[in-house]
């Protein structure tokens, strides 16, 4: 009789155990699908952080493309969970003296849009309190109810997709057909395509393009290509891809980055 007893109490602890694991499992399930819109968002804006270069790029073809250096990093986060990346560009020579400085705003997209991630482009009220954000130590910075606060006019929103098994790609999108509003050098509309690549790169292509559908300005060749940094940014510093383009040059440059409010 005992033995039998033992035998139905480790039968009935193994029932438990079973239950329990079966439990857990579709618990962890059901959380995975209730933050998964939100672990998209999450996933894209840790992806974009960080200092990324496009120096390989520009030693392969400099006569169409710089050694720019893109920094983004963690500003706030909204209510709802939003988050609120500071980002900015500028030649790799002139890191203090960036070109183009936004805040991007990352979220799920809208149940009714086919993609997982809408990321949008704002304006900041007052650029030159935000130069070198990232760079600078946290209590030195605007803080997050401020960088809400100086959220501007919106430029662009890129719905990102999760890419397909098999791509080299995590994420990739682009603004809706038509793009935005943009009148930098002639142009009427300005589109933007992203892909947050799985080695950490970014790829991001902006243009511009009159009312004829003519491009005006940004990269014609393809998107700028941005390599996280390496682990010296020192590294052949004489290297003349490190050197900015002349005065004219770097205006026009600087024209092709920038989506003017």
């Amino acid at each position: 009789m005992g033995t039998d007893s033992n035998g139905w109490n480790r039968a009935r602890g193994l029932a438990v155990k079973a239950l329990l694991l079966i439990g857990g499992a579709l618990l962890v399930k059901r959380l995975r699908k209730s933050t998964t819109r939100w672990d998209h968002a999450r996933l894209v804006a840790q992806s974009l952080a960080g200092e990324k270069y496009s120096k390989d790029q520009a030693s392969r073809d400099p006569d169409n493309y710089f050694n720019i250096r893109m920094l983004t990093c963690p500003a706030a986060e909204l209510v709802d969970g939003s988050k609120v990346l500071y980002f900015e560009q500028a030649f790799w020579r002139s890191p203090q003296k960036p070109f183009r400085q936004r805040l991007l705003m990352a979220k799920p997209c809208p149940k009714e849009l086919k993609c997982d991630v809408e990321l949008s482009t704002y304006a900041i009220r007052d650029m030159e309190e935000y130069k070198n954000f990232c760079d600078r130590p946290k209590d030195q910075r605007p803080q997050p109810e401020e960088v809400i606060g100086d959220i501007a006019e919106h430029l662009t929103t890129i719905n990102l997709k999760r890419c397909p098994r098999g791509k080299r790609c995590l994420y990739e999108g682009s603004t809706p057909p038509g793009g935005f509003p943009n009148s930098w050098n002639g142009a009427t509309y300005c589109t933007s395509e992203l892909a947050i690549m799985k080695n950490n790169e970014i790829h991001t292509w902006d243009r511009g393009y009159d009312e004829d559908g003519n491009q005006v300005w940004g990269q014609k060749e393809g998107p700028y290509e941005f390599k996280p940094a390496p682990t010296s940014c020192f590294n052949d510093m004489l290297s003349p891809l490190n050197f900015p383009p002349p005065p004219s040059m770097e205006r026009r440059i600087e024209g092709s980055f920038i989506l003017q409010e």
